[in-house]
């Protein structure tokens, strides 16, 4: 029983992960109606602002954080100013390969002045760890809660009790009605484009201290499971990108410690695969619904 606990606890700390950088897809998807295959690349860039804050600057762990998210917020705002806005009436083939060439971008920067190799962090304890019977939540766990927590109930407020969140599902239904009714229409967008940067360099930041290494490669299979997340519990919705994203992380988990562990990415991939043929809009997805 402690150690299906354990495996439990394990499932959420990935799936915290995936969650936030889930919502950064289903924000722009929903906004823009465009897959942003660069946000796992975002998510690589703050992992490595984050070092570049403890090792680098010296800085704490909190401090670091906000370091890294102020970063990714400016890189999406000069992402969606320049690649993305002289786009956004052309047609979805463009759109994507230009995400591509910005994911590619990213990779190469950090390469040309990080180097390609993996870096090792110095392991930081932040919190004590909590031990209940058998069963061990590691400090670096209980941090990755603790933010995903404070995240989500942040951005809920933000999309759901704000005048802000209330032009971003007024363009998510209808741009041009929202425009026609006095929303500016560039400004929501470009402030979704950096509100889904922030949480992804959050994510990277948090996985950074978790497994005290990073790589410019450790972006891509990540954000393509994020995507899975968002796609998994309806794409563009809120909601349904956190379920998306703990279910994806459970069920990684869960194949990780049977002896079928070499097949949990492409059981990831089949179960997507079926939702998919089941219900094409996922989980909590609704035909027509409103979405943000």
């Amino acid at each position: 029983m402690d150690q299906i606990v354990q495996q439990i606890l394990n499932g959420l700390t990935i799936g915290s992960i995936y969650a936030l950088i889930a919502l950064g897809y289903t924000m722009i998807y929903g906004i823009m109606k465009l897959i942003n295959f660069a946000h796992g690349e975002i998510f690589m860039l703050g992992a490595y602002m984050s070092y570049v804050g403890t090792v680098k600057l010296k800085l704490p762990f909190l401090a670091a954080l906000l370091f890294s998210m102020a970063v990714a917020a400016v890189v999406g705002y000069l992402i969606e100013r320049i690649a993305y806005r002289p786009l956004r009436n052309s047609n979805r083939v463009s759109a994507l390969i230009t995400a591509i060439g910005v994911s590619m971008l990213l990779q190469n920067l950090i390469m040309r002045y990080f180097g390609a190799d993996i870096i090792a962090l110095p392991s930081v304890q932040l919190l004590k760890p909590i031990q209940l019977g058998g069963v061990t939540i590691s400090g670096n766990q209980i941090v990755i809660f603790l933010v995903t927590i404070v995240l989500l109930v942040l951005l809920q407020y933000i999309v759901f009790r704000t005048d802000f969140g209330r032009a971003m599902r007024a363009v998510s239904t209808d741009a041009e009605a929202a425009s026609l009714m006095g929303i500016d229409v560039n400004k929501t967008i470009t402030i979704t484009f950096v509100l889904g940067s922030v949480l992804a360099a959050a994510a990277g930041t948090l996985v950074a201290n978790y497994y005290s290494n990073i790589t410019p490669l450790m972006g891509v299979a990540r954000g393509l499971k994020a995507f899975i997340a968002a796609v998994f519990g309806g794409i563009g919705l809120l909601n349904g990108a956190v379920l998306g994203g703990f279910i994806i992380g459970g069920l990684e988990t869960l194949i990780a410690v049977t002896s079928f562990s070499m097949w949990r990415e492409a059981v990831v991939y089949v179960v997507l695969i079926i939702i998919l043929i089941v219900k094409p809009t996922g989980l909590l997805g609704k035909k027509g619904g409103q979405k943000v």
